[in-house]
Formats: structure tokens, C-alpha cells, sequence
């Protein structure tokens, strides 16, 4: 129920007002759609805007809450908001890259030092987090989000709404949340951006759906509907799922807003001839917010006079977005807890967890002869390739407002760690051109050195919104480029940086070492040098399978299974070219350590419905450094009245084992957990066995086994 305030805004609203606070624009310092945003202080003034995007720091905050508290007539502030993905000032890992550290505590605390950076910049609401599930790494977007299952999804969305809005809106230091992109927007055709995606019922809530409801569970102040349509209806204009399950069936209170022009290319899809009947589609559908594309604007009086919306339709969404204003101390404090210097007193203070953030997001792929970490002897290094000294794609996609300038390159970083070594640099090539000095300085470098660092991978630009691709290969020259490094025969480390998994099975079978760093923002540099030097061990685990081959996607470990499994048998579910199993599977990563696993205990046995089985398992380290081991729990029914997924994710732990040490991890399993949607897709837990698995990854040849039989009675 909105309160007395609201109300009495609302008594004294023209039409034109109640449809301005519906409106977002674009204006400041950032594009991002196909519209360049400008000055939007006259729709301000005259009540035809209720909140902006893209505007941040002191200056400008003031100035565009003084037109909206002191020029306009009704003074209601404005809703700032601005693409807080990664960080604000300080930029954290990608969020494919944090999600391999497998830490809901450090996911909120990196959202929880973005928020207060934003706020202090004046922002009082974000962009984020994406919970797209994603199995296909040919889609761009696969980089905003935590890979391919929705159990990890779930648990990186939840982490990142209590980071950003603490336990309270109206606390300092805290920005609105919204989650994206409702619905099913990883599963694009063909992984191209924007693209049409179609999905049985059971998909769509067993997977598609989970992550969204665990955000509203936490508290999400906002969600923002897809662009691309669900079999056959936009996002933007999908009643039944905006309304029926988002407001109805997961009980979400918040504000709907829509994607960057999403309203008006409902002419585009294809379900409207005009903005009136495309602004009354997304309304009527839950759509609060019109993000930039005038159809809210120029077509709700429009459909208001044919009748297609109601005023009543229209003052409901004023009322949620009103609602959100007050909610965020925006009524009492236009300025919300701008600092008098924005962000920038409190970036030295986020810095060491960047750096922890971005240690534990890098994950390492290979390391043939323990040639990592670094010898402590003084040593000839040729760090070379187009990133090794690359300060604005150290940040990847969507760095808010990251300065290239704060980011520490791995030649910064590997330089400041290791003073004692003779450290050469030369770019060779380009990320995708070439580059002018060519790459003999820096095959040169590397035949003369002890120790080769190749810096290759995909530019910033390269993965992020609009930047699907249809192969997953090194771009530009850099295969070529590798393959006259290697074949020097000088012992290579490879830093791989990437918005998605690149398959170069070529790559991981010829060098020493292969680190993937993707892009880990302000800190990458110090970070990366920690991992060479074994000042820390790495601990990143995949978020998501690493194909051998473009041709293999989507590849996911969750697929179900056939009736014909792949075999050497000819009329099998195979490939005559390739495996069908992955480069890496999910969950796949190495330490410095070795870490071994034994003693699978699971109890009880017979577990009925109210129950929670304990599973537990002991490890080992017998190597002769410090490891950090992600154990994941799965499961799997073998029979079922619904065929089941090979392998579900149920749970992880992490745990830090010395050289030398033993040591035993325990956790809960709830047997409510086991639910899964039946033909009437309801969830239940069926009676019957289930297979308990635990393990470094879910390739399932190193995962221990235990089954329980769940009773058929219980709670």
C-alpha cells in the first residue's frame, strides 16, 4: 500500500506527470543502446522524466536534482541509475570470472563496495545482477552472468542483491537492485544477441526461472524484462509471465523497467503497429519504466483515448515507481549520500579486495611439470603478446565508471612482484590487427629467455552486449602468433583473458601452463602475479563446461540422458569428428596442491521427506604447496517419472589444506532439495534412490558415489 505522501503526489498529477515519472532517459556520460542520450534537464523541468540513466558525480548529480526539486513543479527527485556490473570506480572481476571463485561472500562483499562507490557518485540504482543462465558461449552476454547453472545463479544473485541494497534501501551506501533479463535470454538462437529464444514449460522453470525467484526472495528492488521474445511473445510485453508468475506466483512488489528502447521494437517484433498499441502491450503487461524509447511518452495518451489502457493501469505503475523513490530516502534527501568528492576517498579502501577477488577469479587449466609457480631463482622472463600490457581490457565489459588509468597490467604487476628478474616486453600482435612493430622483437625476446608469459585472448569489446561470436577461437593473428612462440620450445605460461570459454584445445596441449585470467579489473596485475609467484595458490573453479569445439555447443553437465548414450557403437549419440565430452568440465580447475578425495559418508541411508541427509567426505593434500579445494556436491534420480538431468548441482564448500594436511568437509543436503517438477510440473520429491556424488568437478570419472532411498512418507 503506498502512504499518504504518494497519494497526495498522485491527487495533484497531470496526465502528462503521471506518465513522466514512467519514463526514463538517457543523459551524461555513457551509450548504451542505439540512442545517444543528451540533455534531459528540460524534460525534468517539466515533469516528462522521473528517473535518468547515466548520470554520476557530484556535479552533475546536483545539478539535475536541483532542476527536478527546485524547477519542477510537483519537486519529485529523480531515480538516477547507472550499470554498476562489476564495480563503480573500482572494477571487480567479470561476473563469469567472480562466479569461478564459488564464494557467496565475496559476491556480496564486491557488490556491497560497488554500491557504496555508486552511492557516493549519486547512483541509486544498478543494472545488475544478470542471472541469465547461459550454455552457449557463442552469446556475448555470457560474461555478465554466472554461467550455465541455475543453482550457482541462484546463489550469485541473491549474494548480489544483499550486497547492493544492504538490509535496507534507505540505508547509506546502498543502490536499488535489478535483476535481468526476465526470461530466458541466455538461450538465444544460435547465440546471437537478441535473438529469439523458444523452451518447453519444464525448461523454462527448472532452469530459466530458479534465479529469479531467489533474487525476489532476497529483496530485489527491480527486474528488467528481456528483449528478445519467449516463444513468440516479447519480453516486454509478456502478461503471463510479468504478471501471472513475476507479481502473482514469486510475489515480486518492485518496479518493472524496461530494456534500452525495448518498448518501441515491439513494433519491431511484430506485435504492435504503432507506439500507442506497444506502450499499451508493456503496460498492461507490467512494464512501470519505459527505458528511452518515447513510447510511454508519445503513445500511452494515445492508447488511454482508444481505450487499450485504463488510467487506473497507469496510476498503478506511478504508484510502484513513487513507492521506490520513497524506499530510497530520495523524498527526504534528493542527494542520497553524495560524497563531496563522489567515489573517488573510497577507492584505496576496496583496492586488497579487488586483488583478492581477482586472485581467487582466475582459474588454473594446465600445468604440465609443476612449471608454475615461478622458480624463487633470479630468471630471464619474456612477458609478450597484445595483453600483457593492456590496462583498459583489464577491465572488460561494462566497467562503469573504471578508469583505465586505475588498472594494474600483468607487466605492472609481474615487475612490481618480481624485481629480481630481467623482465622483457613486446606486444608481437594485436588482439585482432596487427601490430606495427611486428612480432619479431617479440620472438626474439622469447628465444633469448628463461621463461616465456603469453598474453593472449579477446579484447574487452569482444564478449559484453552485441558482441556474440560464431567461433570461439583466438581472434586476429594471436593462433599464429602462439604457435611461433611454442614452437621455440622455451618453457610457456599462458594468461588467457576472455569474456567466454575459447576453444583452443591446440593451445592447452602445447604449453606449460595455461592460467585463464578472463578480465579481472582494477587489480589484474597484482592478482596475476600472485598466482605466477605462488604468493597464492589459485582456487577459481569453471562456472561453465569449456568445449573443445564451437560445434559442441550449448554444452552443459546438466543434459539428460539418451536412450542411445554416446558409445563406439555407430547409431549413438555422438560426433564421428570429436568426443562428445568437454575440453573441461564444470567445476574443473587445478592448484598448486593435490588434492585427493576418500571416504564418502552419507546419512541417513533411508531419509524420509522432513529430513537432511549430512554428507561428508575426507581430502588430502600430498602436495608440497598450500591448496584451496572447491568440493561440489550432486545429484542425480536414475528413475524417475520425469527423466532427470546426468548430474544437479546441490551444493559446494570450500576448504584450505596445508602440504601434508587431512582434512573432512560436511554438508547439508535438505531432502526438500531433491523436488523437481513432475508431469503436472509441481514440485515434489519423489520416493525412491538417489545417487549422492562428490567431487573436484562434475566430470563424473572423479566423482565418489553413494545412493540413498528416500521413504515414501515424511513432511
Amino acid at each position: 500500500m503506498s502512504g499518504p505522501r504518494i497519494e497526495a503526489l498522485l491527487s495533484q498529477m497531470t496526465l502528462s506527470e503521471k506518465i513522466g515519472q514512467l519514463v526514463m532517459l538517457a543523459a551524461g556520460f555513457s551509450v548504451t543502446g542505439p540512442i545517444i542520450g543528451g540533455d534531459a534537464s528540460g524534460a525534468v523541468r517539466e515533469g516528462r522524466a522521473g528517473s535518468l540513466l547515466n548520470v554520476f558525480g557530484p556535479g552533475a548529480v546536483r545539478d539535475i536534482q536541483r532542476v527536478a526539486i527546485e524547477q519542477s513543479r510537483l519537486k519529485i527527485p529523480l531515480i538516477l541509475g547507472f550499470d554498476v556490473v562489476h564495480g563503480h570506480r573500482t572494477v571487480f572481476p567479470v561476473p563469469l570470472g567472480e562466479a569461478a571463485a564459488f564464494d557467496p561472500t565475496l559476491w556480496e562483499q564486491t557488490a556491497r563496495a560497488s554500491a557504496r562507490e555508486a552511492a557516493a557518485d549519486g547512483v541509486a540504482l544498478t543494472f545488475a545482477p544478470m542471472l541469465d543462465v547461459s550454455r552457449d558461449p557463442r552469446w556475448g552476454r555470457v560474461v555478465e552472468g554466472a554461467g550455465e547453472d541455475a543453482f550457482v545463479q541462484s546463489l550469485f544473485g541473491a549474494a548480489k542483491v544483499r550486497g547492493f541494497e544492504g538490509e535496507s534501501l534507505g540505508e547509506s551506501g546502498t543502490v536499488a537492485a535489478t535483476v535481468k533479463h526476465f526470461v530466458a535470454y541466455g538461450a538465444a538462437s544460435a547465440g546471437r544477441d537478441y535473438a529469439s529464444t523458444d523452451m518447453s514449460e519444464r525448461t523454462l522453470r527448472e532452469t530459466y526461472l530458479p534465479p529469479f525467484q531467489a533474487a525476489i526472495a532476497a529483496g530485489c528492488a527491480a527486474v528488467m524484462p528481456a528483449f528478445s521474445d519467449l516463444s513468440g511473445v516479447p519480453m516486454t510485453a509478456n502478461g503471463p509471465l510479468l504478471d501471472g508468475w513475476l507479481r502473482g506466483e514469486a510475489g515480486f512488489r518492485g518496479v518493472v523497467i524496461s530494456d534500452y528502447n525495448a518498448v518501441a521494437e515491439l513494433v519491431a517484433h511484430g506485435v504492435a503497429t504503432d507506439l500507442a498499441e506497444a506502450a499499451a502491450l508493456a503496460l498492461r503487461a507490467g512494464v512501470d519504466i519505459d527505458m528511452m524509447s518515447g513510447a510511454y511518452e508519445q503513445g500511452l495518451p494515445l492508447a488511454l483515448q482508444r481505450g487499450l489502457v485504463t488510467l487506473g493501469e497507469i496510476e498503478a505503475s506511478v504508484r510502484r515507481v513513487l513507492e521506490l523513490k520513497e524506499r530510497l530516502g530520495l523524498f527526504d534527501d534528493p542527494m542520497r549520500g553524495l560524497g563531496a568528492d563522489g567515489a573517488a576517498p573510497l577507492m584505496a579502501a576496496h583496492r586488497e579486495l579487488a586483488r583478492e577477488a581477482a586472485r581467487r577469479s582466475a582459474v588454473l587449466l594446465r600445468n604440465r611439470g609443476d612449471i608454475l609457480p615461478l622458480s624463487e631463482r633470479p630468471q630471464r622472463i619474456a612477458l609478450i603478446g597484445p595483453l600483457a600490457d593492456a590496462p583498459t581490457d583489464m577491465m572488460g565489459s561494462w566497467s562503469g565508471a573504471g578508469e583505465a588509468r586505475d588498472s594494474v597490467t600483468v607487466l605492472d604487476g609481474l615487475r612490481a612482484a618480481r624485481p629480481d628478474c630481467d623482465i622483457g616486453h613486446a606486444r608481437g600482435v594485436g588482439v585482432d590487427e596487427a601490430d606495427e612493430s611486428g612480432p619479431d622483437a617479440a620472438l626474439a625476446l622469447a628465444r633469448e629467455a628463461d621463461l616465456v608469459i603469453l598474453a593472449i585472448g579477446e579484447a574487452r569489446d569482444m564478449s559484453g552486449e552485441a558482441a556474440s561470436r560464431t567461433g570461439l577461437d583466438l581472434p586476429g593473428d594471436q593462433a599464429n602468433f602462439a604457435r611461433a612462440v611454442l614452437d621455440l620450445g622455451r618453457p610457456t605460461v599462458v594468461l588467457l583473458s576472455s569474456g567466454r570459454p575459447l576453444a583452443v584445445p591446440w593451445l592447452f596441449e602445447r604449453a606449460g601452463a595455461v592460467l585463464a585470467t578472463w578480465f579481472l579489473g582494477s587489480e589484474a596485475g597484482h592478482a596475476v602475479a600472485d598466482l605466477l609467484t605462488g604468493r597464492a595458490s589459485p582456487s577459481g573453479r569453471l562456472p561453465i563446461t569449456w568445449p573443445r569445439s564451437v560445434g559442441q555447443v550449448p554444452i552443459f553437465f546438466g543434459e539428460r540422458p539418451s536412450g542411445r548414450p554416446a558409445s563406439d557403437g555407430h547409431y549413438t549419440s555422438k560426433y564421428i569428428d570429436l568426443p562428445t565430452t568437454p575440453l573441461f568440465a564444470f567445476g574443473y580447475g587445478l592448484t598448486y596442491g593435490r588434492v585427493s578425495y576418500s571416504a564418502l559418508g552419507v546419512e541417513p541411508p533411508r531419509p524420509r521427506r522432513g529430513d537432511t541427509i549430512t554428507v561428508a567426505v575426507d581430502l588430502f593434500n600430498d602436495g608440497e604447496h598450500p591448496a584451496e579445494e572447491t568440493v561440489f556436491l550432486f545429484i542425480r534420480k536414475p528413475v524417475a517419472r520425469v527423466a532427470r538431468p546426468l548430474l544437479e548441482l546441490k551444493g559446494f564448500s570450500r576448504l584450505s589444506l596445508a602440504p601434508g594436511e587431512r582434512a573432512r568437509t560436511v554438508m547439508a543436503l535438505p531432502v526438500s532439495a531433491l523436488a523437481f517438477p513432475g508431469p503436472d510440473l509441481r514440485p515434489a520429491v519423489e520416493p525412491g534412490d538417489y545417487e549422492i556424488l562428490v567431487g573436484p568437478s562434475a566430470d563424473r570419472a572423479q566423482l565418489l558415489r553413494q545412493v540413498v532411498h528416500v521413504e515414501e512418507g515424511g513432511a
